[in-house]
């Protein structure tokens, strides 16, 4: 467990969200807060449950689905999957989880359409695009995006929403915005392309270019260490 006093740090997180939108001339509403809980316990989520959020982050699968077991008698939780997905995993995603943001391949997007249980609402995917062009990170490039946003807008059991980044970290705000406003032109253009698509998400700014993503657009920022504290040791890779 961490000594972080979730209370203040969840309230300064949110202060810091509004804070970034009224500079940016937007509604304080216009983005929401992604609580971004992978390798923390079930009970440190369970406090920010009880302090009002209700949109989590999990990476690690396992981790995730065994915080999932533990968290369910709390209702309204929503749960976001934000890490690489491999083709072996995609059936407990598509059966556990509200959102994903981490899309990149018509295979995973196929898998997770055919496998989303019929009785759940479509699933919510956003895709994830490379904008530093990082052999380390998954996405896709910007000369991929219309035919993956094509393959996915197809299927039947998916809901396109938008798009994801995790940018290379950079020293100034100038440079920080500079990728970020690369993706929001992409999702302009994406949303010209499929009118039908729900597309009204924008998943960029993490705890250190929080302020660049919301002056480029952010509807969904992910903070993990503002809330929680430094992270711990992952349970899986």
């Amino acid at each position: 467990m961490t000594d972080i006093a979730l209370p203040e740090s969840l309230a300064a997180a949110r202060e810091r969200l509004h804070v970034a939108l009224e500079n940016a001339g937007r509604p304080i509403n216009d983005a929401r807060l992604l609580a971004v809980s992978k390798t923390k316990p079930a009970d440190m989520i369970r406090q920010a449950w009880q302090l009002g959020q209700r949109e989590f982050g999990e990476n690690y699968l396992q981790e995730a689905l065994d915080k999932q077991a533990q968290l369910a008698d709390l209702e309204g939780l929503v749960w976001h999957f934000i890490g690489p997905l491999q083709s072996n995993k995609t059936r407990a995603v598509a059966e556990r989880f509200d959102w994903v943001h981490s899309v990149d391949r018509a295979k995973i997007a196929r898998r997770l359409s055919e496998q989303r249980p019929t009785e759940l609402p479509p699933l919510n995917v956003c895709i994830q695009v490379n904008m530093s062009g990082e052999t380390s990170k998954s996405g896709v490039s910007l000369d991929e995006l219309s035919q993956l946003a094509s393959e996915i807008a197809g299927l039947p059991n998916l809901n396109l929403r938008g798009l994801m980044t995790i940018p290379a970290p950079t020293e100034t705000l100038e440079a920080q915005r500079k990728p970020l406003a690369a993706l929001r032109e992409a999702f302009l253009q994406l949303k010209q392309a499929f009118p039908d698509a729900p597309l009204d998400t924008l998943s960029m700014g993490m705890s250190d270019d929080l302020e660049a993503a919301i002056l480029e657009g952010a509807t969904l920022v992910r903070l993990g260490t503002a809330i929680f504290g430094a992270r711990g040791s992952a349970s899986e890779t």
